[in-house]
This record gives structure tokens, sequence and C-alpha cells, in this order.
């Protein structure tokens, strides 16, 4: 190969940056040219591209976000758009792409390279860490390091005032988050969506809690079955009415803000893995870190297969809120 693709697509991740400058910089040193597709699939079928070089890349390791931005493409699900962006690849002469992001990306990738055989490897991009085939996805690590912050935060003022604070967190379909911000942060409950939620036994703990704490944290999942956290504080409001309840949903501040070291180290091994792997004439796999050892993984299997949440994580949660 001469000449590959990089973009990334759906929701942005911090570390991204660093992907990015791993696989423009391993590329180069290859005598590969690469340019940069922006906004993800539309900008395959826009054909809006930038040269990527030592200078583009420079500088942005520590930043969070996307150089190249990010979007969800709606035309690239049709065979139409599909059939454009071929096209405009042809046109340019990008004979390989690598695509940054998480379940949707590898679903679009996989799609176009069984319609038009463009070799295509995937780096997993998303602060949910739920792709199979990787212990971490980057910008997981920058993702539980700001909800820790902020429930810090929270944690104060509930024990100023003697508050119940239910914190949402992100993760539609994975815990991996609240799992871990809420080991971190000392809660007292943590909602998840791989584990059922009774709300009658949330309520006995509430009301059964401790009196030495003047504080209570719950760590509400956005993919928790009861619902968001302001549905489960009216539930809770409801039944312990004496108890003064809060609520704080963290958002899109996760998403957000400079990249850790871990994070900038793990999307620098998968950016040069990616590299390696496309050269050597892999396709349609994802790149990924198992056990401290790279990886690739399908991308038929990192889609479609759950990945599981590390149990011991969720027994140790009831045993050390007591």
């Amino acid at each position: 190969m001469k000449k590959i693709g990089v973009f990334c697509s759906g929701g942005d991740a911090p570390g991204m940056n660093a992907a990015i400058r791993a696989v423009v910089r391993s590329a180069l040193a290859r005598d590969v040219e690469v340019v940069g597709f922006i906004r993800g699939y539309n900008g395959l079928i826009e054909g809006k591209t930038i040269p990527m070089t030592y200078a583009t890349v420079s500088n942005i390791i520590q930043r969070g976000g996307t150089i190249l931005k990010t979007a969800r493409s709606q035309e690239f699900m049709t065979k139409e758009g599909r059939a454009t962006a071929f096209a405009n690849l042809q046109a340019e002469g990008v004979e390989g792409l690598i695509a940054i992001g998480g379940n949707g990306t590898f679903t679009g990738a996989k799609v176009f390279l069984e319609e038009h055989s463009v070799p295509t490897i995937g780096i997993p991009g998303t602060i949910d860490n739920d792709l199979f085939g990787t212990d971490f996805t980057i910008g997981f690590d920058t993702a539980v390091n700001t909800a820790l912050d902020a429930i810090d935060r929270i944690r104060d003022t509930a024990d100023s005032h003697d508050r119940l604070f239910l914190v949402e967190v992100m993760g539609r379909h994975a815990g991996d988050i609240a799992v871990a911000v809420g080991i971190g942060g000392g809660a007292e409950s943590v909602l998840i969506p791989e584990t059922p939620t009774s709300i009658e036994e949330l309520i006995h703990q509430v009301q059964n809690r401790p009196r030495k704490k003047s504080s209570y944290i719950i760590i509400v999942s956005e993919g928790d079955e009861l619902g968001d956290a302001n549905a489960i504080a009216a539930q809770v409001t409801a039944a312990v009415p004496e108890i003064s309840t809060r609520v704080t949903v963290i958002g899109h501040m996760q998403r957000g803000g400079s990249p850790t070291a871990a994070d900038r180290v793990l999307a620098s091994r998968l950016g040069v893995g990616a590299v390696e792997a496309l050269l050597a004439g892999e396709h349609s796999k994802a790149v990924g870190i198992v056990n401290d050892v790279l990886t690739l993984t399908p991308f038929e299997e990192a889609i479609t297969r759950k990945k599981t949440l590390n149990p011991d994580l969720v027994r140790i949660i009831g045993v050390l809120s007591q």
C-alpha cells in the first residue's frame, strides 16, 4: 500500500487524537501516504480530506476530541452512499482504511468491505468500554477519571448536608464506567444494565443505611432497566420522603478533556498496531490489547460478542459499601 485513509466515527472519545497521531507517524515512517477524512463516513461520501503530515499531528497527543471531527452518517447506511464513498476512495488513490470508533463504526466498515473490498482495520475508540476483543477502549480511563472527579466533589456537599445523591454516568449498554467510579468513589450502590435492579431492594437499602454515614451516593448507569437517575430518584423520594435527595447527571462532560496517560499510551499502541496490521494484509479486524498483548479480532466478533463485565468488581461494591 502506498496510501491509506484514517477517520473517526460515532461519539468522540479522549485519546482519538493520540490514535490519529500514531497512525500517521507510523505510516509515514514506512513511506505510506495518509489522508484524513473529515467527519467520519460523511467525509468519505463528500470527499472531504486533508493530507496528514508530521506537522498535521504535531502537538495533538494531549488534546481531547478529534482533529478530524466525527459524526454519525445516515447516508452511509445506504448502498448509494457507500458506492459514492468507494468512488471517492478510488479517485483519491486510497488503498486501505483505518476507522476509529465503536460498534457502529465497525459495523459500517464491515459492510463497506463486503461490498467494495476496501481493506479496513478498526481502532476501538469509545468511552463505554463495550467492545469485545480488547480489555480497554480508548477514552474509557479518561471518562472514569472525569466522572470520579465530579463524584468526589459531590461527596463533599452530600456529606455537608446529610444528603442522598444519585449520580448518572454514561453507559447505555455497559456498566463499566459506573462500576469503576462506584468503586473509586466509594459509592453505596451501583445500578448497571448487566444486572437486574430491584427498586424495592434499593429503597430498603436507603431506609436501612448505616446511621454513621452522613452521605449516600448511588451511581446510575444511563442504561439501567429502572430508567435514568431522575426516574429512580422520584421513586426513592416517594418511598423515603424524609431523606433529602438530589440528582446529578454528569453527561457529555465525560467525553471531553485531555486524555489520561493510560489513554494516550493505549491509543498510541493501537494506532501503530493498526497500521502494521493493515500493511501486513489484514482486514476487517479490530486491534485491541488483551492481557497487555496486541490482538486482532474480526469485526463480526467485536460487534456481536458480548464483553463480560468483571464479576469480581461487581461483587466487591457490596462488600465495600457496608
